[in-house]
């Protein structure tokens, strides 16, 4: 495992996408960095960080094994990695908000922006940027928002979090090499935030309405049971979960 450590970076997403197209770069290669001056979340959102309390990291992994229609399966593996991770710190009550924020107690603790490298319309690498809040207290206008030390009382060794993150997704992406999609899947599935709950969702209009989160597509659409019975799949960009 290479680690570059960096005081600054507009992304570490963007400096790991960098690095590749000047000279091909080994799996596991990761970059982190104590500020982002344009950390980037889902859809374009803005991740936003105090300097040097939270981990901002980006990890190159070699996905040539998959192919492009099993992409979300690098969502899949990297969620469960953090999960396990953040259970083995006793962070409680977890689960993952789909597609892949992590949350404990209701609050956000972590982001996940996975951008992937297709060559030949193959699968080559993914590039998965993590943001996890980490020692922070502060997070004024996000009432939803929380760190491991507001959760714990505890500050935390940053290095230590992030050596056990990426020790994790070697482990869940063997399996994934190993074909145990299924598993990988049934797993996720089981830690979805509010599945087989009554919950309220705003498609890409603004209109509201009720259903039941019931499961995930290997493509990665969200599984949703609506009031007539009806099980309709979204993806990202056309519904989003209001709690």
């Amino acid at each position: 495992m290479r680690i570059i450590k960096l005081n600054a970076t507009n992304s570490t997403n963007s400096y790991l996408k960098q690095l590749n197209l000047v000279d091909p770069i080994e799996d596991n290669t990761v970059v982190v960095a104590n500020s982002q001056t344009h950390g980037r979340g889902q859809m374009g959102s803005v991740w936003e960080s105090e300097d040097s309390k939270n981990l901002m990291f980006s990890v190159f992994k070699d996905v040539s094994f998959l192919s492009i229609d099993q992409h979300f399966f690098i969502s899949m593996a990297t969620s469960l990695a953090i999960l396990k991770t953040l259970e083995s710190f006793s962070i409680p009550k977890l689960a993952v908000k789909w597609p892949n924020d992590i949350l404990s107690e209701n609050k956000k603790i972590c982001g996940v922006l996975i951008e992937n490298v297709i060559k030949q319309n193959q699968l080559k690498a993914s590039i998965v940027g993590v943001g996890l809040n980490v020692n922070q207290t502060n997070f004024e206008g996000l009432p939803k928002a929380a760190s491991l030390h507001l959760l714990t009382g505890q500050v935390f060794n940053l290095d230590e979090v992030l050596l056990t993150i990426v020790e994790n997704m070697n482990f869940y992406f063997k399996f994934l090499k190993a074909g145990k999609y299924q598993e990988i899947k049934d797993v996720y599935e089981n830690r979805l935030f509010r599945k087989n709950k009554p919950s309220t969702f705003k498609n890409a209009e603004g209109l509201m309405f009720s259903g039941f989160i019931k499961s995930v597509s290997n493509y990665g659409y969200l599984q949703v049971q609506l009031e007539d019975g009806i099980i309709k799949e979204f993806d990202l960009k056309e519904i989003t979960l209001l709690y």
